[in-house]
C-alpha cells in the first residue's frame, strides 16, 4: 500500500511505501505582469512574417497585421 500525504501549509511531501516511488509535485506560481499597464490587449488574428505591432486607438488595441510590415516601412513614410 502506498500513502502519500501533501501537506500544503508547509510545503512537504511525505510517501510510505517499501518500492522506488517517483511523486511529481507542482504548484502554480507567479503570475507575470499584464501586456501592458493600460490594459489595452494585443489582436494578431491577422499576423504574417514581419508584421509591425502598432496601436489603433479607434479600437483602443495593439495589432499586428499583413498590412503594416516591415516592408512597407520606407524612410519619409507616414507611419
Amino acid at each position: 500500500m502506498t500513502t502519500v500525504n501533501v501537506t500544503t501549509t508547509k510545503n512537504t511531501v511525505t510517501v510510505s511505501d517499501g518500492d522506488a516511488t517517483v511523486v511529481n509535485v507542482a504548484t502554480v506560481g507567479p503570475q507575470g505582469p499584464t501586456f501592458s499597464s493600460s490594459g489595452a490587449t494585443l489582436n494578431d488574428d491577422s499576423k504574417v512574417d514581419g508584421s509591425v505591432v502598432f496601436f489603433d486607438s479607434s479600437s483602443g488595441t495593439f495589432k499586428a497585421d499583413a498590412t503594416t510590415t516591415k516592408l512597407t516601412l520606407v524612410n519619409g513614410g507616414n507611419f
